[in-house]
């Protein structure tokens, strides 16, 4: 319907074609409003419209699946990108390895707009261990800081060479990308086919490819070639990818399976992707994937959630600490309705309907923005292993849209500081609480603080 009465309300993109129906044409018109359609050719067009199922209708929300998942705020290790809605890209933090696309290695303490991206417009950025991607809506992804597809840090990765402007990623010259996400061990992009390549750590026991941590050349998971993939979500060493089918949407994963994350019922590795199956038996219809360090959410279209995976901190939500191999409903948040999850190393967040935020998980980081006197003697450690309301941003009485924590390890990149959490707000605003030491959360903190949990004006124009 509100592609209908947008079609009506202004001029059509496209000559009149009287063998479609109203919707049909109403779909059609709004996917011609977007770069990665318009610059496909007919016959690339028909193409994808047959494996959405055979309707523009379908191609329509196979593309809006991605546009509602995908943020434009990354909360990274010790470094933040955000992206404006006319896809300006600033970025502030750490800048060891010129992570920041800048032109130095100089950390700042407050958001700069990347200057040499000037005419390029960005729709998506990745975040990891001293690199970032960024993509255009050209479908070219640039990437800048350490020159390594791998997202940790390691001993052979710190003497890689280090990139301190945007350069465009050769390799993939050949591929229409339309997201890129960084792990712990891998970085992967999809493609506006709906097609899944993946970077480095390529092992067979892993992500299905026999590939060495220095490999430049993208590799296609060809088992889900023929299955549209909108939505693809990195965890430390797994992957989990939302494919768009015509009677609902399903889940994938591939990689490690140490703490049952990949959500098959074990803790085996999976060398290639392999479907879900519990969502069916859950009557769970899923629209939105988020992979966690350590631990995996989903968001289905009734607004239940489920997690799985390493229980560390109770950051599942279901009251303990225990592991889950296969996704389990969050019985905590039954009479809420979600419409946003987020999740990072042993940290989940929700946001339901009303705009109020819920979080469970690993409450010390302070990246859950839960207010306590750490001058006062704790009698006990509290408990953050059911979903809590964050008061602190309740306080500020703003309907929150998007909650968007750091996703890394930080046992790997313990010199970026601790992680942080940026709060989206519906009319555009954006909060940040969490670590701030190397200037990550957009502004610069008092002398020997190095983290806040009361939530931060960020001093950036997201429109």
């Amino acid at each position: 319907m509100a592609a209908t009465c947008t079609f009506f309300s202004k001029p059509a993109n496209f000559s009149p074609n009287c063998a479609l129906s109203l919707p049909e044409l109403a779909a059609f018109d709004m996917c011609q409003k977007r770069t990665m359609f318009k610059l496909m050719t007919q016959e690339e067009k028909e193409c994808l419209k047959q494996q959405c199922g055979g309707s523009w209708k379908h191609v329509l929300r196979y593309i809006l699946v991605r546009e509602k998942n995908c943020s434009r705020v990354i909360a990274g290790p010790g470094h933040s990108i955000v992206i404006t809605t006319s896809g300006d890209v600033y970025s502030f933090g750490a800048n060891c390895s010129g992570q920041l696309g800048l032109g130095d290695s100089e950390d700042r303490f407050k958001p700069c707009i990347i200057r040499s991206l000037k005419g390029i417009r960005i729709t998506q950025a990745a975040v990891g261990s001293r690199r970032t991607m960024l993509v255009s809506d050209t479908g070219r992804v640039y990437a800048f800081g350490k020159d390594s597809f791998r997202g940790a840090e390691s001993v052979e990765a710190a003497h890689t060479n280090q990139i301190t402007t945007p350069k465009i990623v050769e390799s993939l010259k050949g591929v229409f990308v339309v997201q890129a996400v960084i792990g712990g061990y891998f970085s992967a992009v999809l493609s506006r086919e709906g097609r899944v390549y993946t970077f480095s750590w390529g092992k067979s026991e892993r992500l299905g490819h026999n590939s060495e941590p220095s490999d430049v050349e993208p590799h296609l998971l060809s088992e889900l070639e023929d299955v549209p993939v909108a939505y693809i979500s990195a965890g430390n060493c797994y992957l989990l990818m939302l494919a768009y089918q015509p009677n609902g949407m399903s889940v994938y994963s591939v990689g490690c399976g140490l703490g049952g994350k990949l959500g098959h019922g074990c803790k085996n590795n999976k060398g290639m992707p392999k479907l879900i199956e519990q969502f069916r038996s859950l009557s769970f219809k899923p629209v939105s994937i988020a992979a966690g360090t350590w631990h995996a959410a989903a968001l289905g279209a009734d607004g239940r959630v489920c997690t799985w995976g390493w229980g560390h901190t109770g950051c599942l939500g279901h009251g303990d600490e225990e592991y889950k191999a296969v996704p389990t409903v969050v019985e905590g948040l039954r009479n809420v309705k979600a419409v946003h999850l987020s999740a990072g190393e042993y940290t989940t967040f929700v946001v339901t309907d009303n705009g109020d935020v819920y979080s469970c998980g690993s409450g010390e980081s302070l990246n859950l923005a839960f207010q306590g006197d750490d001058d006062a003697e704790e009698e006990e450690v509290p408990d953050f292993s059911t979903p809590s309301i964050v008061e602190s941003l309740k306080a500020l009485n703003k309907k929150v849209a998007q909650v968007c924590p750091t996703n890394a390890s930080y046992w790997l990149n313990s010199e970026m500081g601790q992680p942080h959490t940026f709060a989206v707000m519906e009319s555009g605003e954006l909060c940040a609480f969490g670590g701030g030491a190397r200037g990550q959360l957009g502004v610069k903190l008092h002398d020997g603080v190095e983290k806040v949990s009361v939530p931060m004006h960020v001093p950036v124009d997201l429109s």
